[in-house]
């Protein structure tokens, strides 16, 4: 508009004028022309103009602002509780993405909200289990019921040692999940950690008559926190004594890779079904629900696992192949 008003108003009228006074009209009528002629066409267009500008910013603002406030909506919703809202796709290319990333946290949040259903139900459900246990034993000996034999006793230090055992872990899991920074990693043998993981859990596989098969080459070096692949080598070897059956058998191997080194430990036994392989990981998920409480565990092993590996820069898995059931993990190689 500024352009135009300098073009018509000023040289245009310049040059209007000067051709109107050579061709025989007055400077007077000749501005006198001008404005009524083009100066009120000028005015008539620049109103018209300001009016189609105000109701375009008024459309355009309009299209913009509409899906920020249906995601400011929805926020508030799944601020609520509202774990299921969703928002659809619409208007410019940044405000659609930023409808797609209103939409991955709300999956995120409903998953999460999930899993902590999950796992207090879980949580209550294996301290309830024990508790009810020592709490009829307890009443029974109250009562005289049942006599204060050894085997009593020993029943209930082994509800007493579950229990004992269950806060450990979630101690575990606590920790790895406040850690404020990645553990110290050292250049380690990981060909001795393992032999001597297997060394501590061999009593546990004799009880049963598993036979353990080592194929890790000797020599071989990783970098890892010690105390993290103890603890990671162990939950590992006691899945595997529990999930075998007598008289199986269990293999640990290891290979180094271009960047990392490979340790799986595979048993034989029942494969993991396919709908169960992406929650093996998840607090006190059980693939066999049905399980023996004192053989399956609390189903936190598998989560330790998972949080000591990644904090040191690795990565696990777990796959059935054959009906052989086989979970591995990812350490950075030295």
């Amino acid at each position: 508009m500024a352009v135009l008003a300098i073009g018509v108003l000023g040289v245009a009228a310049v040059e209007f004028q000067r051709l109107m006074v050579e061709h025989g009209e007055t400077a007077a009528a000749s501005r006198d022309m001008f404005d009524h002629s083009v100066q009120q066409s000028f005015v008539a267009a620049a109103i018209i103009a300001a009016a189609t500008s105000v109701l375009l910013a008024f459309l355009l603002g309009r299209w913009v602002s509409s899906p920020i406030l249906r995601i400011g909506a929805a926020a508030r919703r799944l601020a609520e509780g509202h774990h299921r809202i969703r928002v659809a796709r619409s208007g410019p290319e940044e405000v659609a993405s930023l409808a797609d990333s209103f939409n991955q946290m709300a999956e995120r949040i409903e998953e999460q909200e999930r899993v902590r259903r999950e796992f207090i139900a879980n949580a209550a459900h294996e301290l309830r289990t024990p508790l009810t246990n020592l709490q009829g034993y307890l009443e029974a000996l109250r009562d005289g019921v049942v006599p204060p034999t050894y085997e009593t006793f020993e029943s209930l230090h082994e509800e007493a040692d579950r229990l004992v055992r269950l806060a450990r872990s979630l101690d575990s899991l606590a920790e790895g999940d406040l850690a404020s920074g990645p553990p110290a990693l050292i250049d380690l043998d990981l060909a001795a950690a393992v032999v001597a993981a297997v060394d501590l859990a061999r009593p546990g596989f004799e009880r049963r008559g598993i036979s353990v098969t080592c194929e890790v080459r000797a020599g071989l070096r990783a970098r890892a926190n010690p105390d993290h692949l103890s603890q990671v080598l162990a939950n590992l070897l006691q899945n595997a004594v529990r999930y075998a059956p007598e008289g199986g058998r269990v293999t640990i191997a290891a290979a180094r890779g271009p960047a990392d080194v490979l340790v799986s430990v595979t048993n034989s036994g029942e494969g993991i079904p396919a709908a169960d392989l992406p929650h093996v990981f998840e607090r006190f998920y059980r693939v066999e629900k049905s399980r023996d409480r004192a053989r399956g565990g609390a189903g936190i092993g598998l989560a330790i696992v998972k949080r000591l590996v990644e904090l040191g820069g690795g990565s696990v898995g777990a796959e059935s192949r054959d009906g052989l059931p086989r979970v591995w993990f990812r350490v950075p190689a030295s």
